[in-house]
């Protein structure tokens, strides 16, 4: 998974078309209209895919820049293992859309005072 995220990154369409299982394997894959800037890759989980398994999923989460956009693609994968190597098979796109920046609002979050203490044991104590 992390290679073909690599290999999207550096818009190298010749990895990610032998990293694709033979019977879905597409025969181009085209780049040029949306130009996408690929920023990091977050593993949510993975089932099987270890050295004994044939088959494998990964959840993931990859983040990108497209049209001045920060977005983010949530997809579960599935691979196949062929000839010992991991092949994508293919997935279900749970979610894209912009990011939604995180709250850090809470009474474990750092008190807004400076003092470098968290909220509850500084401006939020009882």
């Amino acid at each position: 998974m992390r290679s073909r995220f690599s290999a999207y990154a550096l818009d190298d369409t010749a990895y990610i078309i032998k990293t694709w299982a033979g019977s879905v394997q597409p025969e181009k894959i085209d780049f040029s209209k949306e130009p996408i800037e690929w920023k990091r890759l977050e593993i949510i989980a993975t089932k099987k895919g270890g050295i004994k398994d044939s088959k494998g999923m990964v959840e993931f989460k990859a983040f990108y820049n497209q049209n001045a956009k920060e977005l983010v693609l949530h997809e579960a994968s599935r691979f196949i293992k062929t000839n010992g190597r991991w092949l994508y098979l293919d997935g279900v796109v749970k979610s894209v859309g912009k990011i939604v920046p995180q709250s850090n609002e809470g009474k474990n979050a750092p008190c807004s005072c400076g003092s470098g203490k968290k909220y509850k044991r500084c401006c939020g104590a009882a």
